[in-house]
């Protein structure tokens, strides 16, 4: 492709020392803690009154404001990651709705006043720089759609989404006498065991059911708050609001609409195919939900590792087979203690790579039971991590914070790229082909979810007066058009009716999903070069990943020999790829 030689990633690259201290502070000082708003106020006041007379001191006065918002962002990023880490600690849950409730809506109003100063300033077309457009671009973008009164709403929705945390981190169940929390739980739905995997499923949907009424409430609240924050803001809808406020200039809602019917009609056949394999193999009259996470030759469940310590072990000696720089980033990041990956009562859902602005080694979280899908967790978020190292000596925070169709891209293709060094997980050929085999059906399985979720955002926000029947009846229409024909859901309707409860995203972070779509298509593409070519494909992966967000979305695609495309033909273009991997396996 044409161009792409002026932003290819030499591998020399990978060299890079990977530093474990923050660089040295030229604006703030070095023994800032930003702890209440006002030890903060007069670094905003600095920048508010500096006076900027040429391009060069521009430059300098962005360098000073990114400084001070990296600051800020990581200590707001620790107090999120400590208060995860333990829903049931009180000063954690203080620390972050202090920061919320008190500091937070005193900088949104001055970032206005700085983004206004930027917009104003004549020096910009003077800076040529690769990033500075994308960055004015956003700052406009952010300007326009600031109000006021929008502040105390977002506030109020902040603090109520965290409740969703702390719900779903309370949520226990009783097997064999043993309390678990539902991630431990779900692996039972591995065993070989029907009846055993049954009462998993039945106390696991049980334990839910018993708060849907609650989660319910909340989201109801949500929905309502974010629907003023859009009529604040002169937007028929969230969703529109929302399209704008996420920097979506490069495809539309219609795009979307168009990537869930293509996923429809290409990717539901298959769906229902693989459900006609698995209760064939199974040898069942109904295939019951329950059935959809044991291997279809009834085999014992995998088991890619004992425990964290060897998870965190083998995921280094993964990464570094790909190449050692990338095993460092995980070995730093175990280090200086930045993965928390275990299980445990009070421990929100979930996992995440949170990137930390200042130092630039981020944070992953996640809830490990020893499952391939914590394998596949970790190397996902791992992808997160190098994406955020590789980046972090970018000259501005906002370089450093990718759109996150392309956050999804560096993860989802580090799960594909790293399949073929999945033998030091899985020492028997045979277990390691039925780990291969597994995640492929379970891409083949995310893209239908990925439609579903994201069209279910797009009705809930079209229509935010809607009732909670009217929700219930719509999300049924929704995920029976993406899901297989062959699962029985007799007699356990009530328990299909609440499953969108268990999404995250839908009460933390609103239409952050079809970003998921988007970037599988993207890495089963680089995945694709990576089987042709490993040096040229790992190579054009860190090109894309090494630009941040200095570029637009389709050109980050093309510097990794991608294309940004979510057509009816690329996915199935892209499918059959899938499917002759899989014959191959």
């Amino acid at each position: 492709m044409t161009g792409l030689s002026t932003i290819r990633l030499k591998h020399e690259y990978l060299k890079m020392n990977i530093s474990k201290e923050r660089k040295k502070r030229t604006f703030i000082a070095e023994d800032f803690v930003p702890t209440t708003w006002e030890n903060i106020e007069p670094y905003y006041t600095q920048l508010l009154e500096a006076d900027i007379n040429n391009a060069a001191s521009f430059r300098s006065w962005l360098r000073n404001r990114s400084e001070l918002e990296s600051i800020i962002s990581e200590n707001a990023g620790w107090r999120y990651i400590k208060m995860t880490c333990d829903t049931t600690n009180e000063e954690h849950q203080k620390a972050y709705t202090y920061f919320v409730s008190e500091i937070e809506p005193k900088i949104a109003p001055i970032n206005h006043q700085l983004n206004e100063k930027v917009i104003k300033f004549p020096f910009k077309d003077e800076i040529d720089t690769p990033g500075f457009k994308i960055l004015f671009r956003n700052i406009e973008k952010d300007f326009r759609i600031f109000r006021e009164e929008n502040i105390p709403l977002k506030t109020e929705i902040q603090n109520n989404s965290k409740e969703f945390g702390t719900i779903s981190g309370a949520m226990t169940v009783f097997m064999d006498g043993q309390e678990m929390t539902l991630q431990q739980a779900a692996t039972v739905l591995e065993s070989t065991d029907r009846s055993k995997r049954e009462e998993a499923y039945m106390k696991i949907s049980s334990r839910r059911f018993e708060d849907k009424d609650k989660l319910d409430k909340l989201f109801n609240k949500l929905v309502g708050l974010r629907h003023q924050v859009a009529r604040n803001a002169g937007f028929t809808n969230f969703r529109d609001y929302m399209f704008t406020a996420m920097g979506r200039f490069d495809y539309r809602p219609k795009d979307c609409f168009d990537f869930h019917a293509s996923v429809r009609q290409e990717i539901v056949p298959i769906l229902n195919q693989l459900a006609r394999d698995r209760k064939s193999k199974l040898q069942l009259a109904e295939l019951k939900p329950w059935d959809k996470a044991v291997d279809p030759t009834n085999k014992s469940p995998l088991v890619p590792f004992e425990n964290t310590d060897d998870l965190i072990e083998k995921t280094i000696k993964c990464f570094s087979r790909l190449d050692p720089f990338l095993g460092e980033c995980i070995q730093t990041m175990r280090e200086i203690k930045h993965l928390d990956l275990d299980s445990r009562v009070g421990k929100a859902p979930g996992g995440y790579n949170y990137p930390l602005s200042e130092i630039g080694i981020p944070f992953i979280f996640m809830n490990a039971t020893s499952t391939l899908r914590d394998l596949v967790t970790i190397l996902h978020e791992g992808g997160h991590a190098v994406h955020s190292i590789v980046t972090k000596d970018l000259e501005l925070v906002d370089f450093r914070h990718t759109p996150s169709e392309v956050a999804e891209l560096a993860s989802m293709s580090m799960e594909l790229i790293s399949m073929d060094h999945w033998n030091i997980f899985f020492e028997n050929e045979a277990e390691l082909k039925r780990a291969k085999k597994e995640h492929l059906e379970q891409i083949i399985q995310t893209l239908p979810w990925v439609a579903v979720i994201d069209k279910f955002q797009h009705w809930i926000y079209e229509h935010p007066n809607h009732l909670i029947e009217e929700r219930k009846t719509k999300w049924n229409e929704i995920l029976n058009d993406f899901s297989d024909s062959e699962t029985d859901w007799t007699g356990l309707e009530k328990y299909k009716d609440y499953i969108w409860q268990k999404q995250l995203h839908l009460f933390e972070v609103p239409f952050y999903y079809i970003e998921y779509g988007f970037a599988q298509l993207g890495a089963l593409a680089i995945w694709k070069n990576f089987k042709e070519n490993p040096k040229k494909g790992l190579e054009g992966y860190l090109a894309a990943l090494k630009l941040g967000n200095t570029r637009s979305i389709p050109q980050i695609y093309r510097a990794a020999d991608i294309e940004f495309n979510f057509s009816r033909e690329y996915i199935s273009e892209l499918i059959s790829f899938v499917k002759t991997e899989l014959e191959k396996v």
